[in-house]
């Protein structure tokens, strides 16, 4: 038997009404998960943990298995892991976005941030800006390194855990509010400004059409992580596909393989069919047991506040992962059981992360039940299953 796990990252939401009350999920054309969900497994899991924030992090550490509450030490230095940053016991890692804030002309405090991702920046274009802040602003306290996409990591030598807020739970506020309190930090994100605005890659950014990436943003900080072996843990070995270092780190963190694939960018036109062909090579000719699909791009749609962006991002996944995917695995003969949900809600309406439950769909290719509901938030609340904790459904995907 092999396994998979297929996470739209923030796919859940709430009904919106110019969808007819539908959610995107329930909107979307789906064949694919509308054909698996009649004769699989529907539910709700709660996959953040009470009292923990719904973030990512926590959300996806529950789904494959491992305990918030337990193993959680924060975002970045999980990330810090995927791109090998050496952390020491007393570093403190730290996200480092690279966002858009308003160029109004007024005091730094009263700017808007504008946009997270900066329209979803290449790495490429990215690193150029990234390398103007660290030649300003790097010492042997603050240390930059390269991520992906707006994603990038700051180490603080000897530092200390402080509140930070994300960017993405802020959009369209005046930012003087959610700045750091630690001095050293909220100076280097207003100087990151001063480097970025008249940079040329960003002069050529606006001439098309494109958010310029005009300013460090700090959040997720914390101490170097410690997961246990996922192989020890579940006795199965795994792959992660992702193209998001959050998820790298996690995989690298519990020792499982990641795969590297061509064009996998965490945005709408990722590399899809790549990435499940890397988890139908990891199962069925590298000896892997498990594969993590990870697709962020209805989350990014969903920060964006874009219905239509998110159900084409839904539509994608259905088609181009798990229609691909069960398609390869049935012709080969594969014996599997595929466990598709979302990591949290990211409804369009608020742009951000919601702790709500989130529908899940298990399906197994060699029992099929006979169920009456789609596979939508509305079924899955109907359907009267939830798992109250997150970090226990991976067994129940294992437990055949």
């Amino acid at each position: 038997m092999k396994y998979v796990v297929v996470l739209g990252d923030g796919m859940a939401d709430e009904p919106i009404e110019a969808l007819g009350n539908k959610t995107p999920l329930e909107y979307a054309d789906t064949p694919n998960m509308d054909r698996l969900s009649k004769v699989s497994e529907i539910g709700m899991v709660h996959t953040i943990p009470d009292g923990m924030k719904p973030g990512s992090d926590t959300a996806n550490l529950s789904v494959i298995g491992y305990d918030p509450k337990k193993y959680y030490s924060g975002r970045s230095p999980l990330e810090a892991l995927s791109i090998g940053v050496p952390m020491e016991d007393t570093d403190i890692a730290i996200r480092c976005n690279i966002v858009t804030i308003s160029d109004d002309d007024v005091a730094f405090e009263d700017k808007t941030i504008i946009d997270h991702s900066s329209s979803e920046i290449s790495t490429e274009d990215c690193a150029v800006l990234l390398d103007a802040v660290k030649e300003a602003l790097q010492d042997e306290i603050y240390q930059f390194y390269l991520g992906t996409s707006y994603r990038h990591c700051l180490i603080w030598k000897n530092g200390s855990v402080v509140e930070l807020t994300p960017p993405h739970d802020v959009l369209t506020r005046q930012i003087g509010q959610y700045l750091p309190d630690d001095a050293a930090l909220r100076n280097m994100m207003e100087k990151s400004y001063e480097i970025l605005k008249n940079h040329p890659m960003n002069i050529e950014r606006k001439k098309k059409g494109l958010n310029p990436a005009n300013c460090c943003w700090f959040w997720g900080a914390g101490t170097k992580p410690m997961l246990d072996s996922f192989e020890e843990k579940t006795g199965k070995k795994g792959m992660m596909i992702s193209a998001v270092d959050l998820l790298k780190g996690i995989a690298v963190g519990a020792g499982m393989g990641v795969a590297e694939v061509e064009g996998a960018n965490g945005g709408l036109e990722t590399n899809y069919e790549g990435k499940t062909d890397a988890a139908i090579k990891a199962l069925c000719e590298d000896g892997y047991d498990f594969a993590y699909i990870h697709v962020e791009a209805p989350d990014e749609m969903g920060h964006q506040g874009s219905p239509e962006r998110k159900i084409k991002a839904i539509e994608y996944l259905d088609k181009r992962v798990i229609g691909r995917l069960t398609d390869a695995l049935d012709k080969k003969g594969v014996d599997y059981r595929m466990l598709v949900l979302p990591d949290h809600p990211t409804p369009c309406r608020v742009r951000t992360h919601t702790a709500d439950n989130v529908p899940y769909m298990l399906y197994d290719s060699t029992e099929h039940v006979d169920s009456k509901f789609d596979y939508n938030e509305k079924c899955g609340e109907a359907s009267g299953i939830l798992m109250a904790k997150g970090h226990e459904l991976i067994n129940h995907l294992f437990e055949k």
